[in-house]
C-alpha cells in the first residue's frame, strides 16, 4: 500500500528539516514499542517516514514519483530500518532522569535493538549500607572520644564464612549459567535483534554454587547477627557531620564485600558555651566598677577556667579574645579562638553613699546628674 509520508508524520510538503526532525522526534517517543501504550506498527511508519524525509534525495525522489516512489526505489520503502542512520536522533532528552516514560535510557533501546548488551549487572553488587545516629557530648565533639555501639546487622555466616556452602563441601561453577552470573537471552522482533543480559536466578549473580547449601544460612552466605564496634570521634566533630566506617554495613551475597556503615553525629548543646564552627562563645559578667576600673576575672573555658583580662573602661558588648582556646580543626593543625561577650552590670540598689560618692565622680568629669530621691528622703530633707 502507498504512504504518505507526510501525512505519517502530521507535516506539510514544504516542512523544513528541522520540522520534520521535531516531528519524528515527538511520534518516536510517543510510539515507541518500549513505551506503556506504544504502538510498533505506528512506530515502524513513523521511522520509514522519516528515513525518506530527513535525505534530501530520497525525498525528492519521493516527491517526484508520488504514487510509484517504491517501485523507483527498487521496492526498499518497505524495508523496515534499511540503511537509517539514528545518528540524528537526539536522546539525551529521554533518558530516565529526565522523565522519560521507559524503563531506562532510549539510546539503551537501540543498542539493544542492534545487538548490543544491556546494562544487566553480571554480578551481585556489594552489601547494604547502613545508617545510624549517635549522640555526643559538647566537649566529646571538641576534643574526639572513643565510642562502642552494639549494631545488629547481617554478616558472614559463622558457620561458613559466607561461602553458602557446608562445611566439608565445595563451591562449585554455577550449572545454569556455567559460572558467567548472567543469563543472556536473544530474542527477534519487527525493530531487529535484541540481546539481553540478566542475572541469573540460581547463583543471583556470583557464577557459584555450593554442592551441599550450609544449614545455618540456608546457602545465603550470610546471618542476622550483633556485633560490637568501636567507633572513634575526631577532635573537632560538629553537629551533622557523618563518620564513614568501611565495610561495617551488611555483608552482600554469599561472600560479596560488605557496604559501609554512615553514622550521624548530634551534638548536645552546653549550656555556657556555642559554637561556630571552630570558634567558641560565652558571656562573661563584669560589674559597673570592674568595666570602669579594668581588672582579670575567671572566665571558664573548654580546657577550664582561665583569667581574662578585662581592659579599664570596657564597654557592654565588647568582644574580647582567647587565642587558640576553641575549637581543634577536624583532620588538621591549630584551634579556634574563644571569643568572649562582657556583659557590664549596672548596680540596681545603691545606698546613700554610694549614690553620693558616684554624683562626685560625675561632677569630677563635668557631670551633671540629678538624683531622684526618694518619698522618704524628701520627707528626711523636710526636718
Amino acid at each position: 500500500m502507498t504512504k504518505n509520508y507526510y501525512e505519517t508524520l502530521g507535516i506539510s510538503k514544504t516542512a523544513s528539516k528541522d520540522e520534520i526532525r521535531r516531528a519524528y522526534r515527538k511520534l518516536a517517543h510517543e510510539f515507541h514499542p518500549d513505551k506503556q501504550g506504544g504502538k510498533a506498527d505506528r512506530f515502524r511508519e513513523v521511522n520509514e517516514a522519516y528515513e525518506v524525509l530527513s535525505d534530501d534525495t530520497k525525498r525528492k525522489q519521493y516527491d517526484q514519483f508520488g504514487q510509484t516512489f517504491e517501485s523507483a526505489r527498487g521496492g526498499q520503502a518497505g524495508g523496515g530500518f534499511g540503511g537509517f542512520d539514528f545518528g540524528d536522533f537526539d536522546f539525551s532528552g529521554f533518558s530516565a532522569g529526565g522523565g522519560s516514560a521507559f524503563g531506562g535510557d532510549f539510546g539503551d533501546i537501540f543498542s539493544n535493538i542492534f545487538g548490543g548488551q544491556s546494562k544487566a549487572r553480571s554480578r551481585r553488587e556489594q552489601g547494604v549500607d547502613l545508617e545510624m545516629q549517635m549522640t555526643i557530648d559538647f566537649l566529646e565533639g571538641v576534643f574526639g572520644t572513643d565510642k562502642e555501639i552494639n549494631l545488629e546487622k547481617k554478616s558472614a555466616c559463622p558457620k561458613c564464612q559466607g561461602s553458602g556452602a557446608e562445611p566439608g563441601s565445595k563451591v562449585t561453577a554455577c550449572p545454569k549459567c556455567h559460572g558467567q552470573g548472567q543469563i543472556v537471552t536473544h530474542q527477534r522482533t519487527i525493530l531487529g535483534s535484541f540481546q539481553r543480559a540478566e542475572m541469573c536466578d540460581r547463583c543471583q549473580g556470583t557464577g557459584k554454587v555450593p554442592e551441599k547449601e550450609c544449614e545455618e544460612c540456608k546457602g545465603i552466605g550470610i546471618k542476622k547477627q550483633s556485633k560490637k564496634i568501636k567507633v572513634v570521634i575526631p577532635p573537632g566533630i560538629d553537629n551533622g557531620q557523618r563518620l564513614r566506617m568501611s565495610g561495617e554495613g551488611e555483608m552482600g551475597y554469599r561472600g560479596s564485600p560488605p557496604g559501609d556503615l554512615y553514622i550521624e553525629i548530634n551534638v548536645r548543646d552546653h549550656p555556657e558555651f556555642k559554637r561556630d564552627r571552630f570558634h567558641i562563645h560565652s558571656e562573661v559578667p563584669v560589674s559597673f566598677y570592674q568595666a570602669a576600673l579594668g581588672g582579670d576575672v575567671e572566665v571558664a573555658t573548654v580546657d577550664g577556667p582561665v583569667m581574662l583580662k578585662i581592659p579599664a573602661g570596657v564597654q557592654s558588648g565588647k568582644v574580647l579574645r582567647l587565642a587558640s582556646r576553641g575549637v581543634p580543626h577536624l583532620e588538621g593543625k591549630g584551634r579556634g579562638d574563644h571569643l568572649v561577650t562582657v556583659r557590664v552590670i549596672t548596680p540596681q540598689k545603691l545606698n546613700k553613699k554610694e549614690k553620693e560618692l558616684l554624683k562626685a565622680l560625675a561632677e569630677e568629669s563635668g557631670e551633671t546628674v540629678n538624683i531622684n530621691k526618694s518619698f522618704w528622703d524628701k520627707i528626711k530633707d523636710s526636718f
